[in-house]
């Protein structure tokens, strides 16, 4: 068997440089000579992916369950290219992946319902879609060889130029996305499928990009393992789970 490309996935909250970082990696690896490739989700040049920037612009408005299957659907448009290109040996750096999907849908909660009588205890926001119904349509996607979550404390996102110009980039939102994310940070590396590595996103621009080149390095020979697929051993599990809403 042919060595195959690297699926590298950089994964953060807003604000934590993820998207300089997989444009820097890209970079590091095409001036080493390794045959790269960066992909951004959503992809807004598509008319799915249309769609999904007028509504993170606040242009719009779609049922919750609607979008979370739009951001699902643009990228399994692009699975085969994925495919396509890693077996031809082609390394794809990813700028977020089904984690961010899921992590964002899964975070939302409903308004907190209003009481008669003030209640000594705050009362917990209540999920609108479950975590199991929001992973469920991206069962099957390719499985990264490779995740790296740039975490960074949503205040210290806050502090950075641009934040609060798109539909998420609240504090409290930020701070139920990134539980989200350490849930499947550990779920991923339970399952054995791909690798997840949690990396400072908070320290100084180059010592960030020395930590993932560090963890990229081992990749860049190429590697003879099969594409693996996200979540493909819970299957059965996941699709009966995903019928409770």
């Amino acid at each position: 068997m042919s060595k195959r490309g690297a699926f590298i996935v950089i994964e953060g909250l807003d604000r934590s440089g993820k998207s300089t970082q997989a444009e820097t990696l890209l970079k590091n690896l095409q001036d080493a000579k390794i045959p790269s490739k960066l992909i951004k989700f959503p992809d807004r040049s598509t008319p799915i992916g249309k769609l999904i920037d007028s509504y993170l612009r606040s242009e719009s408005e779609l049922d919750d369950h609607a979008i979370h299957l739009l951001f699902s659907a643009n990228r399994w448009e692009v699975v085969p290219s994925i495919i396509k290109d890693l077996e031809q040996g082609t390394t794809i750096i990813c700028d977020r992946y089904a984690f961010s999907g899921i992590a964002f849908s899964a975070s939302k909660v409903h308004p907190p319902a209003k009481s008669a009588s003030p209640s000594t205890f705050p009362i917990q926001p209540t999920p609108k879609l479950s975590y199991e119904w929001c992973r469920s349509p991206d069962i099957s996607l390719p499985a990264p060889d490779l995740t790296l979550f740039l975490d960074i404390l949503p205040e210290k996102a806050k502090a950075r130029g641009g934040y609060g110009e798109e539909r998420y980039e609240k504090e409290d939102v930020q701070e139920r996305v990134r539980e989200v994310f350490i849930r499947i940070g550990e779920e991923i590396e339970s399952s054995g499928v791909g690798k997840w590595v949690v990396l400072d996103g908070g320290l100084e621009k180059e010592e960030v990009e020395k930590s993932i080149w560090d963890e990229v390095n081992p990749l860049t020979a190429g590697l003879k393992t099969p594409i693996q697929k996200l979540w493909d051993q819970g299957r059965e599990r996941a699709m009966e789970s995903a019928l409770y809403i």
